[in-house]
């Protein structure tokens, strides 16, 4: 009796695993780490924090908490990031539909920064100006931004002007987010005539969405 021959021939390659493409990593300059866009058309996309001193990007969570105080959806808002930085809050406005946002930066190597991003992201509803972020607030015309996001330094001494120049800014139902190292109570801000709409503190940081006060009615006159 024959012994059965066995066919040879190539051993099968395994299939390799199929990797999911990961979003990509808007990478400029020396990087010391990314933060990602929480939602909208750019949801998930990471951008690089430029290792600069002082340089101190609102964290992931506490911006997915304020745009959901804000309510998601911001299509048709203005904005302005006025102390941009890497621009996580105004790029994540224009990610979310807003129509502008404006981010103003005093730093060159920064500018350039947030430059390259909205070239790469094409964020056509942004602009990107270099300078001082007290100054173009004080340049808005009254009531013109639904959203204006204060973010300094926290070592810095803009934080009264900087509000009470917001406050001429925003519309009568806009909203202003301000980061701080401290809480700021209603007493602190009522020369502004801002009061506290929402408030969290998340580490060293102290995230505020501020909305104008409402004057309280006025007592109907007595008959006599």
């Amino acid at each position: 009796m024959k012994k059965q021959q066995l066919k040879s021939g190539p051993t099968p390659k395994a299939k390799a695993p199929v990797r999911k493409k990961a979003k990509p990593v808007v990478a400029v300059g020396a990087m010391a780490h990314v933060v990602r866009i929480i939602g909208g058309e750019w949801k998930r996309t990471k951008l690089a924090v430029a290792d600069k001193p002082g340089l101190r990007p609102t964290p992931d969570r506490v911006r997915e908490t304020v745009f959901n105080w804000l309510g998601q959806d911001l299509t048709g808002w203005r904005c302005m990031d006025a102390f941009a930085g890497t621009g996580a809050l105004g790029f994540e406005a224009a990610s979310r539909g807003a129509r502008e946002v404006t981010l103003v930066e005093h730093d060159t190597a920064l500018v350039a920064q947030l430059k390259r991003i909205q070239t790469q992201l094409q964020a056509s509803a942004t602009q990107i100006v270099r300078g001082d972020g007290l100054a173009a607030l004080k340049h808005l015309d009254a009531g013109s931004m639904d959203a204006v996001f204060i973010d300094p330094p926290f070592n810095s001494v803009v934080f009264e002007p900087a509000l009470q120049a917001a406050a001429r800014a925003i519309a009568p139902d806009g909203f202003i987010y301000l980061e701080a190292p401290v809480a700021w109570t209603d007493e602190q801000l009522e020369g502004a005539g801002l009061t506290v709409h929402r408030h969290m503190k998340a580490g060293a940081v102290h995230a505020h969405l501020l909305k104008r006060r409402v004057a309280p009615a006025a007592a109907p006159a007595s008959l006599v």
